[in-house]
């Protein structure tokens, strides 16, 4: 099986994140919007960080060939969020999903970094449906996901999770 570590777009790496993106995913994992939207990982620590990488987006990668990527900007090498692919423990099929710093927030970069990953699940893949979550709260992912493509299919719930997502899909043809 190939691994997919690294996708390109006009602006954006997309690197598979990777143990020395630590300090950046305490960061994102830290943020108030993440913990409200995604929800709290207790993570608190650059070590925690990175047994979050390694215990949770690396087996992924390995058992997948994909799995979550850090988007970095080309211009200057900053990192501005994630993008991935997952394989969610109790959902059927595979999800997209993304999260970038407020800074980096309605510049294009998540719909850049998404519209990529919908494009590698398509084209190299041969993946033939995607599905996403979201926070019922979360105007913003909810306006994306439609931007892409997907469709409002109803409800769902996560195992040991009591927040009812909205669960959208998208077939490629």
């Amino acid at each position: 099986m190939k691994v997919y570590t690294h996708f390109e777009t006009d602006r954006l790496h997309l690197k598979a994140t990777s143990e020395e993106d630590a300090p950046f995913i305490l960061t994102l994992l830290n943020m108030p919007k993440w913990k409200q939207f995604i929800g709290e990982r207790n993570v608190h620590t650059i070590d925690e960080a990175s047994a979050y990488i390694t215990e949770r987006m690396t087996p992924q990668l390995k058992r997948l060939g994909f799995s979550n990527y850090t988007v970095i900007r080309k211009s200057d090498n900053t990192k501005m969020g994630t993008c991935g692919l997952y394989d969610r423990e109790g959902m059927e099929g595979l999800d997209i999903g993304f999260a970038f710093l407020p800074e980096f927030e309605g510049q294009g970069y998540a719909y850049e970094s998404a519209n990529k990953m919908k494009e590698v699940a398509t084209g190299l893949m041969g993946i033939k449906e995607l599905k996403a979550i979201t926070s019922q709260a979360n105007l913003s992912s909810q306006k994306l996901l439609k931007r892409l493509g997907f469709t409002l299919e109803g409800t769902t719930f996560l195992p040991d999770d009591e927040e009812e997502l909205f669960l959208f899909r998208l077939v490629f043809r």
